[in-house]
């Protein structure tokens, strides 16, 4: 039963050290969508390193999905 016990524990451990490695950035951003024009103002939660030009490359990528272009990063918070 013990060992049963251990497994899942260890994983869950694991999943929660890995998960405050890599602590989500709230960041307050600036985008458009061009025609026609629409003005964007957003908060999103990006993974990883908590820097401006980290974060902007990720936003970058997941404001082009979306059809939207990065105009500016006002500020990232670490969470």
């Amino acid at each position: 039963m013990k060992r049963i016990l251990i497994i899942p524990v260890a994983v869950a451990a694991l999943t929660l050290g890995s998960q405050a490695a890599h602590a989500a950035c709230s960041v307050e951003y600036k985008a458009k969508r061009d025609n026609p024009l629409e003005l964007f103002y957003d908060v999103a939660q990006v993974g990883g390193d908590c820097n401006i030009a980290a974060v902007t490359r990720k936003l970058e990528k997941k404001l082009k999905k979306q059809g939207l272009t990065l105009l500016k990063v006002l500020s990232v918070k670490k969470q």
